[in-house]
């Protein structure tokens, strides 16, 4: 039986560089070479090759099929590593036998470019796809990298960030010797036109590495320590989304709190497993207290907004979040006008407010609505309101009975107050 021929994609370096010594012999016997005009032209393509220019990928992905059948070596041409964020997924899912031989990538020349490391960095896609994704990942994390298109590049991604303590650098023409590095605010960057395509890094402020580029603009150097648990602007545990080494659901005593107001520790564990936070996604936590909810949605990756009318609590909050090494916004009102500018929340949770303040986040639409009640007569008005507004509607009540100790060595069961989880979710 004969081997399979494997197609082989190369990728090129945005600045000319000399490609890979493994594309010259694959070139010289490819039937069929495959990229974009761009990729085509920079390289010696053999006069007896068909080529196809890219656009529509589908014609190129039947082609490479036949291609495959037929034993006809094949190439296809890709920028910087194909296989980060690249064609290497769509041709793999087409079930293409493949051999990649990759270039630096954009993200990595963006990072070399401005003297960073990025070993800890999360990389997202804003092409193709809801930027709100890459935003949110922007939002939450301490220093991500977004692969930009049109429409959703550092314009759109930085008026996202307007009110998050964020520093951009943006990446444009990579390898070029028109190569720019600029770092710019959120809302510089949300009022100037960019340059397609190029790189955003998103770094979080105190900015990490003590000061800008070399040969950036507009930038400032600081001395300002990066945040405690960091490290260079990463999460000391090299995992910018992973599941928190500590745990969650902490125990009261893991956060600053008055007068017992925070959410129970077995309370809490229910609601922040049905509010769903991971990477990508915005949650908002209103009436937040101490912040406990929302500290441990950041803790697994979610961008948070705090929403708390009480300045002594609002400081509590940014306390906790500081112990915590997580990065929690802060909004200071009282709701529901402290929620009426605020971007779109995927889920909500409910720590405080009346009637109206539930009315204000179902007109919002979020996927997820999770709110606790201590009084029973709110129950069947928070359901009704929830129902109304097109979510299914579920509950339970949670009554825990702690271990405490009894003089003499003795032990018996010290009850919590019971509580009402409701959560709604859209259809």
């Amino acid at each position: 039986m004969a081997p399979v021929t494997a197609v082989t994609v190369v990728g090129l370096d945005a600045a000319g560089a000399p490609p890979h010594p493994a594309l010259a012999p694959v070139l010289a016997t490819a039937g069929l070479v495959v990229g974009a005009a761009r990729h085509l032209a920079a390289v010696p393509v053999p006069a007896d090759a068909d080529t196809i220019t890219l656009g529509p990928l589908a014609p190129a992905l039947r082609r490479l099929a036949e291609a495959v059948d037929a034993g006809v070596p094949a190439v296809v041409l890709a920028s910087g590593d194909p296989g980060l964020f690249g064609i290497v997924r769509r041709l793999r899912a087409a079930g293409l036998p493949l051999r990649v031989v990759p270039a630096v990538s954009s993200v990595a020349a963006a990072f070399a470019s401005a003297g960073l490391p990025w070993d800890g960095a999360a990389v997202v896609t804003a092409h193709g796809r809801d930027p709100r994704a890459a935003v949110n990942a922007c939002r939450a994390l301490p220093l991500v990298a977004v692969l930009t298109a049109p429409g959703a590049g550092a314009a759109e991604l930085g008026a996202g960030l307007v009110g998050w303590s964020r520093r951009l650098l943006v990446a444009e023409h990579l390898g070029t010797a028109t190569e720019r590095i600029r770092a710019v605010t959120p809302e510089q960057a949300a009022a100037e036109t960019w340059a397609d395509p190029h790189v955003l890094l998103s770094l979080a402020d105190p900015v990490p590495v003590g000061s800008a580029p070399a040969g950036s603009e507009d930038a400032a150097p600081t001395d300002a320590a990066p945040d405690r648990g960091t490290a260079g602007g990463m999460r000391a545990d090299n995992q910018p989304a992973a599941a928190p080494a500590g745990g969650w659901a902490l125990p009261e005593n893991r956060y600053a709190h008055r007068d017992s107001m925070i959410t129970k520790s077995e309370v809490r564990a229910l609601v922040v497993a049905r509010l769903r936070p991971r990477l990508g996604r915005l949650i908002w936590d209103v009436g937040a207290g101490s912040g406990s909810v929302g500290i441990e949605c950041a803790l697994l990756g979610a961008a948070v907004l705090a929403v708390e009318q009480d300045p002594e609590a609002g400081a509590t909050i940014r306390a906790n979040a500081a112990a915590h090494a997580v990065h929690v916004r802060l909004v200071t009102g009282r709701a529901p006008a402290a929620l009426a500018d605020l971007p779109e929340p995927d889920a909500v949770f409910l720590g405080g407010g009346g009637v109206d303040v539930l009315t204000a986040v179902v007109a919002r639409q979020p996927e997820r609505v999770v709110l606790t009640l201590a009084a029973l007569d709110r129950v069947a008005p928070a359901v009704g309101l929830l129902r109304a507004a097109g979510y299914t509607v579920e509950g339970s009540q949670l009554s825990a009975a702690r271990l405490a100790d009894l003089p003499g060595g003795s032990i018996r069961l010290a009850a919590t107050n019971p509580v009402v989880v409701l959560t709604g979710e859209r259809q």
